[in-house]
């Protein structure tokens, strides 16, 4: 069994139900660790409080940080994958989905335009075989992480 540390982080969010449907979906999948970075608006101020009592409610780690540079720094990952149809190099088959081994962290955007040219280049940007159109981050995320963490567990 290949041991991995997956790390899920939602960019850029400002919608409160966003925020805790991420966090429903991350500590539902017994990972112990979100991240969310550039939170603003409602999100900031109503979603990570919920959060933060979910999290501890769960036995789960909630970390937010100012932007995707900073997880980066702190968290230092072997792989750093960005989610992201406009600028994808990578497709993911669900199916079939790479194995990692390490931290990896899946950066997930939580808001409606793309990942800017610079955050992209943060990571490996990867988006979903067979997907034409963005999911959004919650269907992204559920697609993504379930695939890389069958194959781990």
């Amino acid at each position: 069994m290949v041991v991995v540390d997956v790390i899920p982080v939602i960019h850029n969010v400002s919608s409160v139900q966003r925020l805790v449907d991420m966090a429903r979906l991350v500590y539902g999948l017994d990972i112990g660790l979100l991240v969310a970075s550039r939170v603003y608006g409602a999100a900031a101020q109503s979603g990570i409080p919920e959060v933060m009592r979910f999290a501890f409610k769960s036995g789960r780690s909630f970390l937010v940080l100012p932007d995707v540079s900073d997880v980066i720094e702190l968290l230092k990952p072997d792989v750093t994958l960005v989610v992201t149809l406009d600028y994808a190099e990578e497709l993911l088959d669900p199916s079939n989905p790479p194995v990692y081994s390490g931290r990896v962290v899946i950066v997930f955007n939580g808001g409606e335009p793309d990942f800017s040219a610079s955050e992209v280049k943060l990571g490996k940007p990867i988006y979903i075989k067979g997907v034409s159109r963005r999911l959004g981050a919650i269907a992204e995320a559920s697609i993504i992480l379930y695939s890389l963490l069958s194959r781990t567990r």
